[in-house]
């Protein structure tokens, strides 16, 4: 066990990334030495930011901190320290069921471990914002708000973050020029949900105009947006998209199902028709643009007509990118309330198969329509002659990896190739 070392285990999504990363700010100016998702985690505390979004994270943020238990009772490790969105929704639970746990935080409320750790040198002055980066350092996420006045039928989110609060323009900004200063070039913008920015604290949805400001700024090369609503989408942000080259012709929507029976037992508040008329949009006003969705299958209300249904959507629509997920029944959510969750787990996993099947096959037709075309890939990373870089339209971890030959240049460099193979879900490539 390392006396003044932490380590800090982050869980599930990028949001709860960004928590961890301004963690390790706070801890380095007071001091501290700090690992990121060690292998074999040996510090004085071991920090877990939990996730509680759906049963299997949940069980595994349970699992981490049950492997730990073992190395305190071991004394490789001391106190353990639990906090995020887990512990949000579960702390008197947690408190009675995992003894084991020293310090239990929810979401919001770090700071206060943070504050009883004594200062090992005079801390150093920082933004509220800043925070050390844990991803490569070309390429960062940036959350621009938190929460979701949605209350989607089957989603716990704002259960766990509250209701949607918005960052001020000027601190993203703010921070956007900081980060660019030291090295960042690529800016993955998210939020639990894109198309509400801006509501709560200017009255009016600002998401164009944030990412029109961010795209101005000198050093942006790649700004890429994820998790949009399609009800009340701001429409004013394609606008944004077409005129900028900077801003990644991407938009990260999801959209769970198609057949109005299923989206109004999800409370979607759309319509089938909507929907489609909103992806007609999207691509009409963007040229180049391509459509990263997430769909559910075995919602409560989905039959087979409706399954049917969603199958000849994603036939006809053609995402560029797509994943899905089987419904699983979440506390105290409205669904879990009011209606039955009576779909059979086989034929849950029976239709995710079938829709991913049928993904595979659509990804590999368009795929194949982009061999001996040359794009711009950036760098991430380098396996003996191969680079592997993604491009505009892939974020980072879930989209596509290009595999790119008769190239020197190092992660973070941007590099022209041409697409000369296509698989389902990658590329090979040569650089010109």
């Amino acid at each position: 066990m390392r006396k003044n070392h932490i380590d800090i285990i982050s869980m599930g999504c990028s949001k709860n990334l960004i928590d961890s990363e301004r963690i390790i700010k706070r801890l380095d100016a007071k001091g501290y030495s700090v690992s990121h998702n060690p292998e074999v985690p040996d510090g004085e505390y071991v920090v877990v930011n939990t996730c509680g979004f759906i049963a299997d994270a949940k069980q595994e943020s349970i699992d981490i901190i049950l492997q730990l238990a073992l190395l305190k009772k071991a004394k490789k490790i001391g106190k353990i320290v639990a906090m995020g969105c887990l512990t949000q929704r579960y702390i008197h639970d947690l408190k009675n069921e995992l003894p084991e746990i020293d310090y239990l935080y929810g979401k919001f409320d770090w700071n206060s471990f943070i504050d009883i750790l004594p200062d090992l040198k005079v801390p150093q002055d920082y933004k509220i914002w800043e925070r050390s980066l844990t991803t490569p350092p070309f390429s960062t996420y940036m959350k621009i708000s938190e929460g979701c006045n949605r209350f989607c039928a089957f989603c716990a989110i704002p259960l766990i973050t509250g209701r949607h609060k918005s960052r001020p323009i000027e601190e993203i900004l703010e921070e956007t020029e900081s980060l660019v200063k030291k090295g960042v070039k690529e800016f993955n913008v998210i939020a639990q949900d894109l198309s509400s920015y801006g509501l709560d604290l200017y009255g009016s949805h600002k998401l164009a105009e944030l990412i029109e400001k961010m795209a101005c700024i000198e050093g942006v090369e790649w700004i890429r947006l994820h998790y949009a609503y399609p009800s009340d989408f701001p429409e004013d942000i394609l606008d944004v998209m077409a005129k900028y080259p900077n801003v990644c012709k991407y938009m990260d929507i999801a959209l769970q199902h198609i057949s109005d029976k299923v989206l109004t037992n999800m409370r979607r508040h759309i319509s089938r028709e909507d929907t489609i008329d909103l992806i007609d949009r999207m691509r009409e006003r963007v040229p180049g643009l391509k459509i990263r969705t997430t769909l559910m299958v075995g919602f409560p209300g989905e039959g087979e007509t409706e399954f049917e249904e969603l199958l000849e959507f994603v036939r006809n629509a053609k995402f560029d990118r797509m994943g899905a997920f089987k419904y699983s029944e979440e506390d105290d959510t409205w669904a879990a309330k009011n209606l039955d969750d009576v779909i059979p787990e086989d034929v849950k996993q029976d239709r995710l198969d079938k829709l991913m099947e049928l993904q595979a096959g659509i990804s590999e037709e368009l795929n194949n329509k982009e061999i001996g075309n040359t794009v711009r890939l950036l760098v991430e990373d380098i396996d003996g002659d191969i680079r592997i870089c993604r491009s505009q339209w892939d974020s980072p971890e879930v989209d596509m990896n290009y595999y790119v030959s008769g190239s020197d240049a190092k992660p973070g460099d941007f590099i022209d190739a041409v697409i000369t193979a296509a698989m389902p879900f990658d590329f090979e490539a040569k650089a010109k």
